[in-house]
């Protein structure tokens, strides 16, 4: 956890901003990091069976270096470059959203480790992860943790418009944020999961045909003006969606 006298952040420049958010899938509970209960500097803890609902608020912290190439709880190896956290009691792995309560910006990440033991601390944010939320140099934020159920998100794909062209058919131009352009079916469908994540929708996916090739585009609209999309984009750019666009669509 951050604050040990041998932990901190990199001795590198990273492109960090580019750093996605990983993806809510099922995945099975790991087999060393889920036992019924285990003991820390003397105090047990109960692991719980499901995140169903889960909503926690309190400290997050993160670590770095110190444990950066070690083994996690779940027996993976810590990269403090990928989006994870640890967590004292959540299955093993699990998606959450953290929410900074004083800036409002919000990531994904998966716990795969246990921590941290402060007493205080309800998780503990890889360097990557905590330097997207924006609490690194201070070392500690105010946040809500909100469990993911990869149940619901693998429903959600009836409320995106999985290849969906806009109705352009009236006589109002339509204007779309485009967040994404995939050449792969199933990595735009991934990418716009993840958008559903946000309060961003509703998210959509249009394709088209360039050079003989199939591009998917992931979009978020239609807005009847460019007015409409700043506070969807401004949003955007704080969770690190830097490169979306402002498409226009008029009537044919």
């Amino acid at each position: 956890m951050f604050g040990g006298k041998t932990d901190g952040p990199p001795h590198k420049e990273i492109d960090w901003m580019n750093v996605p958010n990983p993806t809510p899938r099922t995945e099975p509970r790991s087999k060393r990091g889920n036992p019924e209960s285990y003991v820390v500097f003397g105090e047990r803890y109960f692991v719980k069976q499901n995140a169903n609902d889960f909503t926690q608020h309190g400290i997050a912290s993160w670590y770095g270096t110190k444990f950066h190439g070690r083994l996690t709880s779940s027996g993976e190896v810590y990269d403090m470059y990928k989006m994870t956290a640890a967590h004292k009691t959540l299955p093993l792995p699990v998606y959450v959203t953290v929410t900074n309560v004083d800036t409002g910006k919000e990531i994904i990440v998966r716990v795969n480790d246990r921590g941290p033991f402060v007493d205080g601390r309800i998780i503990d944010l890889s360097y990557v992860a905590a330097k997207k939320l924006g609490i690194t140099q201070n070392g500690t934020a105010n946040v809500t943790i909100k469990a993911i159920s990869t149940t619901t998100v693998h429903n959600q794909p009836q409320h995106i418009a999985t290849i969906q062209q806009p109705n352009t058919s009236g006589n109002q131009a339509q204007y779309f944020l485009q967040v994404g352009v995939f050449s792969q079916r199933k990595r735009a469908e991934q990418f716009a999961t993840t958008l559903m994540t946000l309060p961003v929708k509703p998210v959509i996916i249009t394709n088209s045909i360039q050079n003989q090739n199939t591009l998917y585009h992931v979009r978020i609209g239609p807005f009847h003006t460019e007015d409409q999309i700043e506070p969807v984009e401004s949003h955007l750019m704080e969770q690190g969606y830097t490169e979306s666009y402002i498409v226009k669509e008029t009537p044919q």
